[in-house]
């Protein structure tokens, strides 16, 4: 007797993968988180401010801790720099307080901010993986960017004299975080204060009290005044730069690119790319300081830029030659001799060596 014929059963289909430009795909949820984080930093800028600080203290313990820690420490400093980069461009968006220039130039100061965040872990992580010829190739290219950026916002834009960082930070601690409850007592500061009759101290009125992550030692009138202060300063435009100024302007733009070059012809260990990088810096200096009525900003720059003379004492070959066995000494003799200070001077004295070498560090 034959045996009956059993009819396959049909075997389910799968069902189908949800595709990453679904509702509940991939690029859904990445675009989620995306958003809490948005809002977490809106309401809660100063503790983001704490974190950013704790991501960059870690870089500071990370060092000798073991193999490759001067390349991990180097990234973790780079990330909580361009997580402030980030941060910033959020809370500036969300406040509408957008750059004092146009979208180009901000586009190009950002494209210039994330360079100089990621440019020594850039030549670390090269010099890693392809030696020394990937070393100076990165900075070589890294170094034309820049200049680049920085001609076309002196030439082309008339952004003056060129500040670092190229993107002021944002003051977290002076940010109200953007609650609705926050912002419905924001009147006026008298109806905040109570001036007691006595004494005539300013105290906050207990009702007015704001929260936790806003809150200071002044009174609502300092708070004001500060800001609108900082916002004049920040809003302040560039200094007109005449022709002198601008040719002083260029050659500071374009001494690492001259430096460089000198490198390559004369070579590491000959005085004369020591020598024309400084006289470049110096010449540069020495026109500018002709100019008048600079902001507060273009002020600082200038004296930034005269203290960091002080590193042609650290950079080859004086300091091979002149400087680094005295810096040593003098280290030594602090630790051994002054209480409490060889927890600083000993770290430092090993550290020393190492950020010799990084061509970011010293010449940058």
């Amino acid at each position: 007797m034959a045996a009956p014929l059993l009819s396959p059963s049909p075997t389910p289909s799968p069902s189908p993968s949800p595709s990453p430009s679904s509702p509940r795909g991939p690029a859904w949820r990445l675009r989620q988180l995306c958003q809490r984080y948005q809002d977490y930093v809106r309401r809660h800028p100063a503790a983001t401010a704490q974190l950013e600080g704790t991501v960059r203290g870690l870089s500071y313990l990370l060092p000798g801790r073991f193999a490759d820690a001067h390349e991990l420490s180097e990234l973790v400093y780079s990330a909580s720099n361009l997580l402030v980069l980030l941060n910033d461009w959020i809370l500036r968006k969300e406040l509408q307080r957008s750059l004092p220039v146009s979208l180009p130039q901000q586009k190009l100061r950002t494209w210039l901010s994330v360079l100089e965040c990621v440019e020594v872990f850039a030549e670390m992580g090269t010099a890693r993986m392809w030696g020394e010829m990937g070393r100076w190739t990165i900075i070589v290219l890294i170094q034309l960017a820049k200049a680049i950026l920085r001609l076309l916002l002196l030439l082309w834009y008339k952004a003056g004299i060129q500040t670092s960082p190229p993107i002021v930070p944002l003051n977290r601690e002076q940010q109200q975080p953007l609650h609705p409850e926050d912002m419905e007592g924001n009147s006026s500061g008298k109806d905040q204060t109570y001036v007691g009759r006595r004494s005539s101290r300013v105290v906050r009125s207990l009702q007015n009290t704001p929260s936790l992550e806003s809150r200071h030692w002044g009174s609502p009138q300092q708070r004001e005044e500060t800001q609108s202060r900082r916002a004049e300063e920040m809003n302040q435009p560039p200094t007109p730069l005449g022709l002198q100024e601008t040719i002083a302007e260029s050659i500071y733009v374009t001494r690492p690119l001259l430096h460089l070059l000198s490198l390559g012809v004369w070579g590491q260990r000959s005085w004369k790319p020591w020598l024309l990088s400084a006289v470049l810096d110096i010449s540069s200096l020495s026109l500018l300081s002709d100019l008048k009525d600079l902001n507060r900003r273009e002020r600082a720059e200038l004296r930034r830029r005269t203290i960091l003379l002080l590193y042609y004492l650290l950079r080859s070959p004086f300091y091979d030659r002149y400087s680094e066995g005295r810096i040593l000494f003098l280290l030594r003799l602090l630790a051994d001799y002054v209480p409490g200070v060889g927890f600083i001077t000993r770290p430092l004295m090993d550290y020393l060596p190492a950020w010799q070498k990084i061509y970011f560090y010293n010449w940058g």
